[in-house]
């Protein structure tokens, strides 16, 4: 009974911890799903070298994409003329990193791994991409083929970059596809946000702070880590809660690091998918570059953090205490209306009557 009431606890401060972060992070991911420029993406992308992959890497790590809805986005782009570096860079570094899955890094995880994090995930995917640009043929250019990244259909064409029609619309109405997009974006993710809240919950429950310091860093577990997280499904926001409870536990910063690079970057549907579009070489140059690149990463960040005697455990939920109680309870019950559809067609309706009462 003691475990159900502690683990009840946890879950109920860790959601209303993330809850105003989240809000903040699906708004700004809304406004980005809309208001940046298609064409633009298009013409930053195009060319060979280091240039565009670093500008793939840089574009995509705040946009609110996962490892599968960011495929029919990233194959556009490569059939438009982005090179297969550039592609393989936009596939590694979008999934990683959001504008929501930022915000809950701030949080959950601290300041420092707040920054390390999108940097790490940058560097990954410019290792990645340029390690597919030296392979043979990879800088040919890309067989146009007209408009065919919609026929996919569903939400991931609705998450193509290319498919959405709303960017050169007026303003109100880019305005209503920011929200369109921000409740899409919170559909997509809400099952797995749960589900990564009540994992992070159950092991703050059961594993006592500190316990795995002894064998959570290292070469060994980094590997056991991205062994788990290269073939799973999780999106980089359910990732944090999750992350946050290892730093707890005792694993290392550098080894919680890999399993954030790997975890969201892709899965085996994707690496199908990828292996099907670019080719069986540079799927294997996709998933060896980001395997060695988040071990390296890993590595020499905890020598990095180590060297400097920096404690990351202190920082951990250090954010929630600025945001007054209030707002976190409000914030928990506007994602709430919103994530729960009976709540949020209730919700909708009420908001009609009102406006229609005015």
């Amino acid at each position: 009974m003691t475990y159900i009431l502690t683990f009840l606890d946890r879950a109920l401060a860790i959601c209303l911890e993330v809850a105003p972060w989240l809000l903040a992070g699906l708004v700004l991911a809304g406004l980005l799903k809309v208001f940046l420029p298609t064409n633009s993406l298009k013409r930053w992308l195009g060319g060979r070298g280091i240039g565009p992959v670093l500008k793939a890497a840089l574009i995509g790590t705040p946009l609110p994409l996962c490892s599968c809805s960011v495929l029919p986005a990233a194959m556009q782009l490569h059939r438009s003329g982005a090179s297969k570096g550039a592609t393989v860079s936009f596939l590694v570094a979008t999934p990683e990193n959001g504008a929501d899955s930022i915000a809950l890094s701030y949080v959950l995880l601290g300041p420092v791994m707040t920054i390390l994090r999108p940097a790490a995930a940058i560097a990954s995917a410019v290792a990645t991409g340029l390690l597919v640009e030296c392979l043979p043929g990879a800088r040919r250019q890309p067989a146009a083929d007209g408009e065919a990244g919609c026929s996919a259909g569903g939400r991931a064409c609705r998450d193509q970059i290319d498919c959405d029609r709303e960017s050169g619309s007026e303003p109100p109405a880019r305005w209503s596809a920011a929200s369109r997009a921000a409740v899409d974006l919170l559909d997509d993710i809400a099952p797995w946000l749960f589900g990564g809240l009540l994992l992070a919950a159950a092991l703050e429950t059961v594993v006592p702070p500190g316990a795995m310091a002894g064998f959570g860093s290292g070469l060994l577990p980094m590997l056991a880590l991205a062994a788990i997280g290269i073939p799973m499904y999780i999106c980089a926001t359910a990732s944090t809660p999750l992350a946050a409870s290892m730093l707890v536990a005792g694993m290392s910063p550098g080894t919680v690091l890999v399993f954030l690079l790997t975890g969201p970057a892709t899965n085996l549907a994707s690496a199908a998918v990828v292996g099907k579009q670019l080719g069986v070489r540079v799927t294997a140059a996709y998933l060896l570059g980001l395997l060695g690149s988040a071990i390296g990463i890993g590595l020499a960040v905890d020598r990095l953090l180590g060297g400097m005697n920096l404690e990351l455990s202190g920082q951990i939920n250090a954010a929630g205490e600025l945001i007054p109680a209030w707002i976190a309870i409000l914030s928990g019950i506007v994602l709430a209306a919103a994530a729960i559809k009976p709540l949020r067609r209730f919700s909708a309706r009420v908001a009609l009557r009102a406006i229609g009462a005015e």
